[in-house]
């Protein structure tokens, strides 16, 4: 990201001629020196850009204009501040994944003729997509796909964007659809003004589907290693059955339902299969005669709750579960590690006492009394005698902890003792077959209605928190997701529509002036697709989403 602050003012305005002259006071590196330099009205982000290109590291893609995110061909007329955004930034990383789509799917358009394409999920580091041929594409046919996509690239060929009136439904009123070289498709998002903008892919088949993989946020100039992330996929893959069960394949299929007075079936179907699936996992852990369950997973992926209702299925099937949480093994606060900023690091493996934890751990295990901690955060020490605990023979210990996944934070303990849990809403629903609804957005979501109802925090709060959050993330809990036994899916069908009810408002509250604005706007166009659940009264108070809309048996 690189910061302007524009100032326009009119020079001899009485002369003829003479165009206005606008004043840029431009950063084109975080520590590089400012420079002010001048444009003529009416120039647009793309010329802005292109001048000052070489000094910068990634490409633009995208600009925030007073707050609000344009189009790299957005003309500048006004007196304003400008930041130009890279693919590091969330809304220019879906810009970028939007403008590939629409490359990819003329590519298929030209090579394959007129099939129907499902771009379905996030996964393996790329887009899991299908193609509707009858059968599995060819290594040949991906490959020729593939090169005809570098072809639109190289020619360099402008998106056209045309406004249409939605006939389909009340919100929103136009929809935006975009054209390369006459071929044509709807797209909620934004786009780069050209093809040349998107640089770096690659296809690959993979299983019944070809994936669309493309650089990550973290480093914009490489496409990442391949990762086979085959739990992902089935995750995905039950998630699909599941909504072909209920009869939602897309946002116009919820709303159906909601407008037909359906959502109370709807929701207690959806809560019916969480209840089975996590049944079975219970079962699973009986079955292994497994001792320690850990249990991790990103942001509001519900895992309080979803510990909390594994425990009562160990419960029923006999077992009397000991629930923990790593929260309680911080080292003393003198001790915590310091970040690159120098400043104290809490989400770093190295801020648990592995050490304690893993002797605790295995105590317990050998059915010893143990005096478990507990962390007083004011002081930032660990507090002792107040939980004397031991466990039976054969009774599981319930760990939650964003490190769970990680082998070094339980390396004390035999493989064969360990069951790993990792959780996440894996958010299916599109709303069409090419436009895909990012399970980021659906998180933050969840975060932004927790953290005001529990927390006090702002909608601002929440969108200014969330990079630092992601960056976590990143780090330290999505490379592990692989070593889990099983992967559970915290998503439900309906949420979104519910979600939208405490969101909208909160969205709706952030102002022009607020730097979060531009993603609150974004948030508020794909919420726009959804009609929304007013009476939520029907969803069971152990349910995942009760943890972020209030209600919750286990939440206080």
């Amino acid at each position: 990201m690189f910061n302007m602050t524009l100032n326009c003012v009119r020079i001899n305005p009485n002369a003829k001629g003479v165009e206005i002259i606008m004043k840029i006071n431009l950063k084109t590196a975080p520590k590089g020196q400012a420079r002010e330099i001048e444009i003529e009205k009416n120039t647009s982000l793309e010329e802005i850009y292109r001048k000052y290109e070489n000094e910068l590291d990634y490409t633009v893609l995208a600009a925030r204009v007073n707050n609000e995110i344009k189009e790299l061909t957005y003309r500048l007329d006004s007196d304003c501040n400008v930041e130009l955004l890279d693919m590091r930034t969330q809304a220019a990383n879906l810009i970028y994944q939007h403008s590939l789509s629409l490359i990819y799917l003329k590519a298929v358009n030209d090579c394959l003729g007129d099939v129907k394409v499902e771009i379905q999920n996030a996964l393996n580091k790329g887009l899991y997509t299908e193609v509707k041929t009858g059968t599995a594409l060819t290594e040949e046919q991906v490959r020729n796909i593939e090169m005809r996509m570098q072809e639109i690239v190289d020619a360099d060929i402008p998106y056209v964007v045309e406004h249409v009136p939605n006939t389909e439904s009340d919100s929103p009123k136009t929809l935006k659809y975009y054209s390369i070289d006459g071929f044509r498709d709807f797209f909620y998002g934004l786009m780069v003004p050209s093809t040349g903008y998107v640089k770096r892919f690659e296809l690959m088949k993979y299983r019944r589907g070809v994936l669309l993989r493309f650089p990550h946020p973290s480093n914009p100039n490489v496409i990442p290693e391949y990762e086979d992330e085959v739990k992902l996929y089935q995750a995905f893959g039950e998630q699909t059955r599941w909504d072909k069960l209920l009869g939602v394949n897309y946002v116009a299929d919820l709303n159906r339902k909601i407008r037909n007075g359906e959502c109370r079936d709807l929701i207690q179907l959806s809560e019916a299969l969480h209840e089975k699936k996590i049944g079975e996992i219970a079962d699973e852990i009986k079955d292994g005669k497994k001792r320690i369950v850990l249990i991790a997973g990103p942001s509001s992926s519900g895992k309080t709750t979803f510990a909390q209702r594994l425990c009562i299925q160990l419960r029923v099937n006999g077992l009397n579960p000991l629930y923990m949480g790593t929260d309680d093994y911080f080292v003393e606060r003198e001790d915590t590690p310091l970040d690159e900023h120098g400043e104290k690091d809490y989400e770093c493996l190295e801020a648990v006492d592995i050490k304690l934890f893993n002797n605790q751990l295995n105590a317990l295990l050998a059915g010893e009394t143990v005096d478990l901690p507990t962390f007083d955060f004011i002081k930032g020490t660990k507090v002792f005698g107040k939980r004397l605990t031991s466990v039976k023979p054969g009774q599981p210990i319930v760990i939650e902890g964003i490190h769970g996944l990680n082998e070094l934070l339980t390396p004390d303990i035999p493989k064969e003792e360990k069951y790993k849990i990792y959780i996440s809403p894996l958010t299916q629903l599109n709303i069409d077959p090419h436009n895909r609804i990012s399970t980021t957005d659906e998180r933050m979501l969840r975060r932004m209605v927790r953290d005001n109802l529990y927390r006090g925090h702002s909608a601002q709060e929440t969108i200014a928190d969330w990079p630092k959050v992601r960056k976590g993330e990143d780090k330290y809990i999505f490379p592990y997701n692989g070593e889990a036994d099983v992967l559970f899916n915290s998503y439900h069908v309906y949420e979104i529509s519910v979600l939208k009810k405490y969101a909208e408002p909160l969205l709706k509250n952030i102002t022009k002036e607020e730097a979060e604005y531009a993603d609150a706007a974004r948030m508020l166009k794909f919420l726009s697709f959804f009609d929304v659940i007013e009476d939520d009264s029907v969803i069971v108070n152990n349910s995942i989403l009760r943890e972020f809309i209030g209600g919750s048996v286990f939440v206080d």
